[in-house]
């Protein structure tokens, strides 16, 4: 094997151009396939940090009437919990409203919950904290929709546990910067003993949001969410996305592997004498096929070496800088911050690296394959094949 890595080495840097222009492709190719994954990487990563952060915690236990995509169950997903089961939870009551900025009728979620509450970012201390005397918190994109400002008074309507309506005015104690849309579009945070008072479902919640300390139980009418099941949709949608860019992916790779292709159809066309010198001095052909299908795969290993060389500054800069998607990802309906920070795993260069090897090698060893079906006598004299 030595001999052949040598002699193919050989072979490769004496080729001289069109060895490096076959490296250059690949070495696009290996850039191109490393980058990408490595922004759908940061994404996902940066969407599962904010979903933690600042909506699921670590799980949810749900109500088992309430279904997040069917508003017409929130009027009975709600109850208690069995006594001592709320530990290292956070509980939350979520209702039909509707606010009347300027004038202006909006369909809302009102959602409850603990002002001194720790586990989820939202700025619940605003709300002990103000002075107001029904203050509420909201998002930036619903107070951007709505063209609502801190200090504004609302006139908010719901409904009770009978189905009676009542109404209010609300001042919005403050409005805060999120990049996840489940607890910002059209949804106002207040008090949880506010909400619970204004429907009379006295400690009462719709579901509970779990601490890193929480331990799952089986509990009659709840059922547990953990944080992979709250998460699917998201995941769902980077894996198409990444299932998107395979096309892409194919189309590079194929480019660069039909260059490898090309070349060593021709090298062992017009290096037959070599060959049969080879098997005259006591090569086996297999040992000929070898150096050639070597030769193939060394071009891989360059393009990696200098794919890295050439994209490490690449990849460390947007790694400590992101990326600018330069436009408001605020209204495109999911966790899209407007600076994704990419990351580049050992695991995502390592086997982008055995991909190209893998690819090359067989693509170089498929022509390579008529050395066993050639006679060494007609290779020496420089027939055709």
């Amino acid at each position: 094997m030595r001999i052949a890595f040598n002699m193919a080495f050989k072979n490769l840097i004496g080729a001289g151009l069109r060895t490096w222009l076959n490296v250059s492709v690949l070495a696009f190719c290996f850039i191109v396939i490393v980058f990408y994954n490595g922004f759908l990487d940061g994404w996902q990563e940066q969407g599962r940090k904010d979903a933690m952060d600042w909506e699921f915690g670590y799980g949810q236990i749900y109500h088992a009437d309430y279904d997040p995509y069917n508003v017409f169950t929130l009027p009975a997903a709600h109850g208690i919990l069995p006594n001592g089961e709320k530990k290292n939870l956070t509980p939350v009551l979520i209702q039909q409203g509707t606010v009347y900025p300027d004038g202006r009728m909006i369909p809302i979620t009102i959602k409850g919950i603990e002002p001194r509450q720790d586990i989820l970012k939202l700025p619940t201390h605003l709300l002990s904290e103000s002075k107001a005397q029904t203050p509420v918190i909201i998002g930036e994109r619903f107070a951007s929709g709505g063209n609502m400002k801190q200090g504004d008074e609302l006139l908010l309507r719901w409904k009770d546990k009978n189905g009676m309506y009542d109404a209010t005015n609300i001042t919005v104690a403050g409005i805060f910067h999120t990049n996840d849309v489940g607890v910002d579009n059209g949804q106002i945070w207040m008090s949880l003993h506010t909400l619970q008072q204004m429907t009379g479902l006295e400690g009462e919640a719709t579901l509970y949001v779990a601490n890193s300390q929480y331990q799952p139980k089986k509990m009659e009418g709840w059922k547990f969410k953990d944080l992979e099941g709250l998460l699917s949709d998201f995941n769902a949608a980077v894996q198409a996305e990444r299932i998107g860019s395979i096309v892409i992916y194919l189309v590079l790779l194929a480019i660069g592997l039909l260059a490898i292709f090309d070349t060593q159809v021709l090298s062992i066309f017009h290096r037959q004498r070599e060959i049969g010198t080879y098997i005259a001095l006591g090569m086996t052909k297999f040992q000929v096929l070898k150096i050639f299908t070597v030769e193939g795969a060394m071009y891989s290993v360059f393009a990696a070496v200098t794919g890295l060389i050439l994209g490490a500054p690449l990849f460390i800069y947007t790694a400590n800088n992101g990326i600018s998607l330069g436009a408001n990802t605020s209204d495109m309906g999911f966790r899209l911050a407007n600076v994704i920070y990419p990351v580049f795993s050992m695991s995502l260069i390592v086997g982008t690296f055995i991909l190209l090897v893998t690819s090359a090698t067989l693509v170089s060893f498929l022509p390579a394959r008529k050395i066993s079906k050639m006679n060494p006598v007609d290779a020496l004299k420089g027939k055709m094949l």
